[in-house]
């Protein structure tokens, strides 16, 4: 039988009921002939919970033991979904990540997976198990100890799932119908999307859209796995939500598809560095050692032998940059005069593919923040994105007039 893999995220079985009317979803495509894979987070606010447990008990925890706990919210709901399964006569079972097995890496709470052997569940599906719940965001190290895979694991294990069992479909159940062109909480002309492709979906993703986990995205991209993202919460019809598919898959596309945002980032600038080869070298790689995401970076102009550089990080790890460049300077790697950390920026991008194929997108953006008196600090581009560091109070504004320029409401 075919192959459909559903994946429920923690508001969608919240609540007992919830879980009953996930569950009911599950049981309409078992009758249409799937065979079907759930993955199931844990239910919202329990990995929380549990991950406060952990702190409380021990401030410097083992990441080993970290997993453990924080792993048992998705074993919770993936047994009380297949109860509630066979309640209904669907004959289903939970998995927890090591009975599949999800092959991962050691790196715990951030393990990558790289194997999803089939065999198991499918020897089951012949036995006439129609819905194997798998507990998400979980797998098992070479060492045999579990593991997560980081928050928004769960959207990451469906796409593998999907890609390892050759699904029809991985359909993503969260609290909105959909993706669309920006936040609706910010812009209440934001549409709808009906499709978008991988490379949109995965920029706006990286960019601040908390709609699927980026290395999901990733994942579906490189597999061709089709992906489907609507909500828990609705009646669906065979249309419903949004189709994240290849770019061939959509006629015609608006040339900008979306406008995201990040609220939360800092900008940090190094004063009066020595401008020579190899100091990019010396500074970004005590930053990534440090572990700093660093995002977009300026490098200004050289004047007498010194130049100012300039980067983007989320505004949580500033204690940790400005340490990794005190360090950098106490060893004699880097030189600089001072270091200035802005927490009160926010990143503000655009993203289409319709930008390769079109000019003017980046004067049409820096007119509308101008006319709205906005100030851009920072400026990064690629293929298919722009992206802007701008004050942070004039965040949701960009938003809304770059979303009004770009005429973002109306379909292609």
């Amino acid at each position: 039988m075919p192959v459909l893999v559903m994946k429920f995220g923690g508001t969608s079985v919240a609540t007992l009921d919830r879980i009953k009317r996930a569950a009911k979803r599950v049981g309409v495509e078992v009758s249409k002939g799937y065979d079907v894979i759930v993955i199931v987070s844990a239910m919202s606010g329990e990995t929380n919970k549990l991950v406060g447990f952990v702190e409380e008990t021990s401030p410097l925890f083992d990441a080993r033991e970290y997993d453990a706990v924080v792993s048992s919210g998705e074993n919770v709901t993936a047994g009380l979904m297949a109860l509630t399964l066979q309640e209904m006569d669907v004959p289903a079972r939970s998995w927890q990540g090591w009975q599949v097995p999800v092959k991962t890496t050691s790196a715990h709470s951030s393990a990558r997976i790289e194997d999803i052997p089939p065999e198991n569940i499918t020897r089951k599906f012949g036995e006439g198990m129609r819905v194997a719940v798998v507990a998400g965001f979980q797998g098992i190290s070479p060492e045999g100890r579990i593991t997560t895979l980081g928050r928004g694991g769960s959207d990451t294990t469906a796409v593998a799932f999907a890609a390892a069992f050759g699904a029809e479909r991985c359909d993503i159940y969260t609290d909105v119908d959909g993706v669309y062109t920006t936040d609706p909480r910010i812009c209440d002309k934001a549409r709808k999307l009906d499709r978008i492709a991988f490379e949109e979906m995965l920029e706006l993703a990286s960019l601040g859209a908390k709609v699927l986990q980026t290395r999901s995205v990733e994942l579906a991209m490189r597999y061709k796995v089709k992906l489907r993202v609507l909500s828990s919460f609705e009646e669906q019809s065979d249309d419903a939500g949004t189709l994240v598919c290849d770019e061939e898959d959509i006629m015609e596309s608006n040339v900008v598809a979306g406008v995201a945002y990040s609220r939360d980032e800092a900008k940090m600038t190094l004063v009066s560095v020595a401008d020579r080869p190899g100091i990019a070298a010396a500074i970004f790689t005590p930053l990534s050692e440090a572990g700093v995401n660093v995002d977009m970076i300026v490098q200004n102009i050289s004047e007498e032998g010194r130049t100012d550089m300039t980067f983007s990080c989320p505004t949580n790890q500033v204690p940790r940059a400005e340490k990794a460049m005190i360090d950098a300077k106490a060893r004699g790697d880097i030189n600089f005069h001072d270091i200035v950390a802005d927490t009160a920026v926010a990143k503000v991008s655009v993203v289409g593919i319709g930008m390769r194929s079109h000019t003017g997108v980046a004067a049409k953006m820096f007119q509308v923040l101008a006319k709205e008196g906005i100030n851009i600090k920072v400026i990064t581009t690629s293929e298919i994105k722009i992206s802007v560091l701008i004050d942070r109070k004039y965040m949701e504004l960009a938003v809304q007039a770059l979303h009004d320029a770009f005429e973002l409401e109306k379909a292609s």
